[in-house]
């Protein structure tokens, strides 16, 4: 896969779901390959040339890859079954005795993932906060970690680590850059561009766009690199693999999401200056407005928007801000984010007690609805506390 500049605009490629038809049939969505294997002819040779076994050989798989690594900057990309499994394939780069550094305050589920792998493989974990880059030079000098992971922007806090420092400081430090870039997708962030060596995304998520499906991908930019072999035989041989129907519906969502992240965008950054201004909303974290205080970085690396993530802390505490989710009509009570709908979660309900996540917090994923409809929802439902 080539990293030149592709000949078409990215919303282009996407409408055409990565662009071609159907060689057999002339078909504009290409067929699900459901054969798991391929059969071989008098000599033994493979009929096909490059399908062995559908676990790595699948043309679905292929196209979809090559999409995502265009989308990213990148030079190959990889399926995963679901975003976790992407997430685990980057931290097995590490051998037992390395070192793993973490942006803190993340997706509570990649937490907890890496502090139990790295508990269970003998791998330090120094968990840090990368938006603070003082304090992250600080840490590399003292730890040399291995690899080091970002979320940008991160998963409840809305921080944006600047990726163009960061990976300046990996680099001095020897250290592999991987970000997980979910919240932003490609069509507003490159991570690589940046300076990352892998980015990750849970294609569960935006990429999809229609809470139908798990997946995960990552993306690189040096396809020779031992820990892009790593990966790929990672995903070969450990059999994470997404499925062709789950592919299928992948490419389906790609189709649209130039327009889904144009409206989602343009929602979250109108109800996060509303809520803003609204005397019952303690504090809004959306790295799109000025008070945000990750605002110049994210503008700089972000561009078309600022993702449809954002939180927002009630007035009060855990009773108010569960009345206000209570009584939402529009918005749905439910974990997840990057659907057409807007989805609206209690985090210390979900993450528990011991995580240190506020209790007067509310994430927020905006879908595609009619903003005046969103706004409306929420007015009524802060009218109960």
């Amino acid at each position: 896969m080539s990293a030149n500049k592709p000949p078409f605009h990215a919303d282009t490629l996407l409408a055409h779901g990565g662009g071609g038809f159907d060689q057999a049939t002339g078909a504009v969505v290409p067929p699900i390959p459901v054969a798991t294997t391929f059969v071989r002819d008098e000599d033994y040779a493979l009929v096909s040339g490059d399908h062995l076994y559908s676990r790595d050989d699948n043309d679905l798989f292929r196209k979809t890859e090559a999409l995502l690594a265009t989308l990213e900057n990148g030079v190959d990309s990889r399926l995963f079954s679901s975003g976790m499994a992407a997430i685990a394939a980057v931290a097995r780069i590490i051998k037992p005795g390395g070192t793993l550094m973490a942006q803190s305050g993340i997706y509570w589920g990649t937490t907890l993932f890496l502090r139990q792998h790295c508990a269970r493989n003998d791998i330090a974990l120094v968990e840090c906060d990368a938006s603070d880059i003082d304090t992250l030079r600080d840490e590399l000098a003292i730890t040399k970690p291995d690899l080091v992971w970002l979320e940008v922007p991160s998963n409840p806090y809305l921080k944006v680590a600047d990726i163009s420092n960061v990976s300046d400081l990996c680099k001095s430090a020897g250290a592999l850059l991987a970000v997980d870039a979910t919240a932003a997708t490609p069509l507003i962030m490159k991570p690589l561009t940046l300076g990352a060596d892998l980015v990750m995304h849970a294609a569960t998520k935006a990429l999809n766009g229609h809470s139908d499906l798990l997946g995960g991908v990552v993306t690189t930019k040096d396809s020779t690199s031992d820990a892009w072999d790593f990966i790929c035989t990672e995903r070969k041989m450990a059999g994470a693999v997404m499925g062709s129907f789950e592919a299928w519906l992948l490419l389906r969502g790609l189709r649209t999401l130039s327009l889904r992240v144009e409206r989602m965008n343009a929602n979250a950054m109108a109800l996060a200056e509303h809520l803003e201004a609204h005397p019952k909303i303690e504090k809004v974290l959306y790295p799109g407005l000025p008070s945000h205080k990750d605002y110049a970085t994210a503008r700089n690396q972000m561009t078309g928007g600022y993702g449809s993530l954002m939180s927002v802390q009630t007035q009060g505490g855990k009773d108010e801000a569960l009345k206000v989710t209570g009584a939402l009509k529009l918005f749905q009570r439910a974990t997840s984010l990057g659907g057409t709908e807007s989805l609206i979660e209690h985090r210390r309900s979900i993450e528990g007690e011991t995580s240190g996540i506020p209790e007067n917090l509310l994430r927020l994923s905006l879908g595609i609805e009619h903003i005046a409809d969103l706004i409306a929802d929420f007015d009524q439902a802060l009218a109960k506390i």
